[in-house]
């Protein structure tokens, strides 16, 4: 199998019917996912449907490769995800994978700039002024030195999906993104990340179970 090439794009992910080890006593009846084969292509955007328990967090973790709990294939590329080594990996995260957990995984003592700065510092990758007129953008630069226990969970998720956009990414996954959003803030949301992401030629994979990040021309997948 080809070696994952870091220094390079990724163009595609590609799932080989792939399901979670959980569901194999009693595999989903209908799925446009899960024992399928499906192929993630860069610079297109993918909206991830599911019911609560369907496995969409199980997904996103699948592809960022934090979990291996499923049986089938996965390529990153065109290598076997199962081959892919732990530095490796965390290179993929730094520069080709940008991913927003639902659990957001921010840090409460931190404020929200200083959450987004810790990214921005590993990467490099954004300007000040860049992250203020994000942060302008989606209506929280007057939230920026609170910390991040004090927002409210739909700010929070704000200052997730900016920290995302402070690397590069070929993929941006996103577990249901807006689920504290009004459709204004979400819309604004939408707007920012693709207007990132065509910049990058990247693809968008975003995960909903009801509330799903508006996004123009994706294409729509069933769990």
């Amino acid at each position: 199998m080809t070696s994952v090439i870091i220094n390079s794009h990724i163009g595609s992910i590609t799932l080989e019917a792939m399901l979670p080890v959980v569901f194999s006593a009693e595999p989903p009846a209908e799925s446009g996912v899960w024992l399928c084969k499906v192929c993630f292509e860069r610079g297109r955007f993918y909206r991830i449907e599911a019911a609560s328990g369907a496995g969409k967090s199980s997904l996103c973790s699948y592809i960022y490769g934090t979990r291996t709990d499923y049986s089938g294939r996965l390529l990153i590329g065109d290598t076997d995800a199962a081959v892919i080594k732990p530095e490796q990996w965390q290179q993929l995260r730094r520069m080709h994978l940008a991913y927003v957990p639902q659990e957001l995984g921010l840090f409460g003592s931190l404020t929200a700039f200083e959450n987004i700065e810790l990214k921005n510092r590993l990467t490099g990758y954004a300007e000040r002024r860049q992250i203020e007129h994000w942060l302008e953008r989606l209506g929280i630069a007057d939230r920026a030195d609170w910390p991040a226990d004090r927002l409210s969970v739909g700010q929070r998720q704000r200052v997730a999906l900016i920290r995302a956009l402070c690397q590069p990414f070929d993929f941006l996954l996103l577990d249901e993104p807006v689920s504290h959003l009004d459709s204004v803030n979400n819309r604004l949301a939408a707007e920012m990340i693709a207007t990132e992401a065509r910049r990058q030629g990247a693809a968008i994979i975003s995960t909903s179970v009801g509330n799903p990040l508006v996004l123009e021309d994706a294409k729509i997948l069933r769990l």
